[in-house]
């Protein structure tokens, strides 16, 4: 019998599934501190195992933008939650902190519990990736909201890092060499922008199979790429106190973002060509017909993180960045300019 609730549109059964499913996914991500289950009105994480004398902590929320609807369209929904981890893991890291747990807001047209499963299944992928603890969340069945078939994503992180270790502008000095971490691909931000050029201004598809894409099998499957998440590579480099400052290359690409991790009077100089652009951002700009200065403002042209290190710790950046197989380049520079600008060249 079909109970008033499910004649709105909302399916209480395909919820209770939706939560057995996630639930053997959520537990591969928890951690010691972990003091609760899926289920309750809350979730409790314990700090007194962690052993910090000035313990900060440090929070991030963000969502995965419009890159879920080529994902919708492709029906690939395993990776997205990667994508919507590494927003927040890597925008709390590039503070100095250490992941910690995290929290998902998945809002749906319909709840299909096997699509459900999938997206969660990706965000416990991500937080594998981060040494986080998905610790709870939300699903949200909103018919008239969403089409059936759409969904959003959105997360929330929380890290925590000792006061002396926290890593803000105040430590960046004029000298200190930029160091580039490669991208995955375009990451998260940006994806209005791809997605007008490649299906409305030109007729590409996802299934697409793309000459200037040879690593790919088909245009959707770079597209689709999950944002690399960074906590790996940097948590050694910021325990040996190598890292001076950090930014993670979002939304406003090299232009906005670099500047976030300059004091007053500090601009920082790139030397375009000191590493090996992705061939996607050169498919961005040949069909979009962009050029090189607004790349530059909008993507992050493979180099997801921007490391500000001393002259006299860069080797020893590289070499420990290395030892983990994490390639690095030294891409610029950071300089004396009252500006507070970048300048590619």
């Amino acid at each position: 019998m079909v109970n008033a609730y499910q004649q709105a549109g909302v399916s209480v059964e395909a919820g209770y599934e939706s939560v057995q499913r996630i639930k053997k996914h959520v537990a591969t991500t928890h951690r010691p501190e972990v003091l609760s289950d899926l289920g309750g009105f809350g979730a409790a994480f314990s700090l007194e195992s962690l052993n910090y004398q000035e313990p900060v902590l440090i929070s991030g929320t963000d969502g995965v933008g419009t890159k879920l609807m080529l994902a919708i369209e492709a029906q690939t929904y395993d990776q997205i939650g990667i994508d919507c981890v590494a927003m927040c893991a890597n925008d709390i890291l590039a503070q100095g902190a250490q992941p910690l747990f995290f929290l998902d807001y998945l809002a749906v047209g319909k709840n299909d519990p096997e699509v459900v499963e999938a997206i969660v299944k990706g965000v416990c992928e991500g937080c594998r990736q981060a040494g986080m603890a998905l610790i709870g969340g939300e699903t949200a069945e909103m018919p008239g909201v969403y089409r059936q078939e759409d969904f959003d994503l959105a997360g929330f992180a929380v890290g925590i890092a000792e006061r002396s270790q926290l890593i803000d502008q105040e430590s960046v000095k004029a000298g200190d060499i930029l160091l580039g971490l490669p991208s995955s691909g375009i990451h998260s931000n940006g994806y209005s922008l791809v997605r007008k050029i490649f299906f409305q201004d030109h007729s590409f598809k996802l299934d697409q199979v793309v000459e200037e894409l040879p690593l790919v099998a088909n245009l959707g499957e770079e597209l689709l790429k999950p944002t690399r998440i960074y906590v790996q590579a940097l948590t050694p480099l910021i325990k040996a106190g190598l890292v001076n400052g950090i930014a993670h290359i979002t939304g406003g690409g090299f232009v906005e973002n670099i500047p976030r991790m300059l004091p007053d009077g500090l601009s920082a100089v790139i030397e375009d060509g000191s590493w090996p652009v992705l061939d996607v951002f050169k498919l961005i700009a040949k069909y979009g017909q962009i050029s090189n200065k607004e790349m530059y403002e909008i993507f992050n042209m493979g180099i997801g993180m921007v490391l500000a290190v001393s002259p006299e710790n860069l080797d020893a950046a590289m070499e420990l960045l290395g030892e983990s197989n994490h390639t690095s380049y030294p891409i610029g520079q950071v300089v004396d300019h009252l500006g507070h600008d970048i300048e590619i060249g």
